[in-house]
């Protein structure tokens, strides 16, 4: 039986995690695989601290460069993260001929293109199945299941911590700062959560995504970008009350010519499925022209979902390898060639429902005045409430709107804060209608 060399760079949560599997589950592996999977060596500054997995005859050294330089090794499995260091190493390994295995959503959605560029150079693998959505196998359904799709949409929760602060403050009625005490404290934000908590990390896996989606170049810089520090309790109550669902959703949308692209609280039906993904969990719903809706749900992190989805690229590069074939699956589902640089929506121009709420003065007219600023602006109103006890002299006041466009919006909203009519800065959630089967 053939024997796969395989190296870990990173030996924290993700590379324990997949340390841990291929010796727990070598018989398994062997027999699905047809080969064995040898955990030569692990790399990691640390070699003292001790992680919970029997090493056995693998190597712990501090220098990544005895197994980016080492001819026996096939396979590298980046859990390094970050955009410094970990893409010296993988492109040095791409260089070197290795096949390399990576979690490193952050590097793909800044480097990707780069990183694809080297392994074609190279004629080696470049696989990423954990960077996006946890043990869901969202990167494979995309490059090899829809194949025969064109892609509508796709509608993500693709963040545990967001996911499970909005969890709390829609079911505990806690505030922002409680929730995320508490997603802390349970180790499902850092302690630094920005990343998480201000989409940043939602973006990095939905340029990934709309790549493999559209066959586009990887695009961060364009997809805007909105975290969920500001959603209340109030207004999550409010949602409740007209039937919606407050989550942060990664929005991907194709149109002719260019792609929509967005990460921000977004109210969706209380009856849409994924209005009841709640805590750390994930999910996304992609709409294909022949397979109408789909849904994958699971976990989006933690030690073995990831290390799980490691294993399962690790399993594919080593069926490539006993088969004798290289680069049977294009890196982004589609050939380097035929890879297009389309175009981001400006989000200024992009159209959708609103819901508004303003804390406005207990004065006579104030309705009709920011009623009268909206309709200047051509935005037409759905429903209006005066709701919740007057506070100070103000009271709260909830719009939904019908579709307008996001500049219009802005611009009146920008008006009705200049007025004497309302106190602070109105609260915008975009509405999105979701198709549901």
């Amino acid at each position: 039986m053939k024997t796969i060399n395989i190296g870990i760079l990173g030996y924290g949560i993700v590379g324990a995690g997949v340390a841990r599997l291929l010796k727990l589950k070598k018989q398994l592996l062997e027999s699905r695989i047809g080969a064995v999977l040898n955990l030569k060596t692990i790399a990691d500054i640390d070699t003292t601290t001790t992680r919970g997995v029997d090493l056995g005859t693998t190597t712990l050294v501090s220098d990544a460069n005895m197994i980016i330089d080492d001819p026996a090794i096939d396979i590298i499995v980046e859990t390094i993260g970050g955009e410094t260091i970990s893409r010296e190493f993988i492109l040095k390994s791409l260089e070197n001929k290795k096949h390399v295995v990576t979690a490193n959503k952050a590097l793909l959605a800044g480097f990707g293109n780069d990183l694809v560029k080297a392994a074609r150079k190279n004629q080696v693998d470049l696989a990423f199945e954990a960077s996006v959505g946890g043990c869901m196998p969202i990167i494979k359904f995309l490059r090899e299941s829809l194949v025969a799709n064109d892609i509508k949409s796709m509608s993500a929760i693709l963040n545990g911590t967001c996911n499970y602060i909005l969890t709390k403050i829609s079911k505990d009625g806690s505030d922002f700062e409680e929730a995320l005490r508490q997603a802390q404290e349970l180790g499902y934000a850092e302690t630094e959560p920005s990343l998480d908590v201000d989409g940043f990390d939602t973006a990095h896996k939905l340029a990934i995504l709309n790549s493999l989606a559209h066959g586009m170049e990887i695009n961060l810089k364009d997809i805007y970008v909105e975290g969920i520090r500001n959603i209340t309790p109030k207004d999550i109550e409010f949602a409740k009350e007209f039937g919606y669902t407050i989550k942060l959703l990664a929005i991907g949308k194709i149109h002719e010519g260019y792609v929509e692209a967005r990460v921000h609280p977004t109210m969706i039906s209380s009856s849409n499925p994924l209005s009841h993904v709640d805590k750390s969990m994930n999910a996304i719903a992609i709409e294909a022209d022949a397979t109408g809706q789909t849904i994958l749900y699971g976990h989006g992190a933690g030690m073995m979902p990831t290390a799980s989805a490691v294993l399962s690229d690790i399993a594919d590069i080593a069926r490539n390898i006993i088969s004798g074939t290289k680069r049977r699956v294009p890196i982004l589902g589609y050939p380097e060639d035929n890879i297009k640089s389309i175009p981001i929506l400006p989000m200024e121009e992009l159209y959708t429902k609103y819901y508004l709420r303003f804390e406005a003065q207990d004065h006579p007219g104030v309705l009709a005045k920011i009623s009268g600023i909206l309709g200047e602006n051509n935005i037409s109103i759905k429903s209006v409430h005066q709701k919740g006890r007057k506070s100070n002299g103000k009271v709260p006041v909830v719009m939904i709107t019908h579709m307008a466009k996001e500049a219009w919006v802005q611009h009146a909203l920008k008006e009705i804060s200049k007025t004497d009519s309302v106190v602070g800065r109105p609260v915008v959630i975009r509405i999105e209608e979701i198709v549901e089967e």
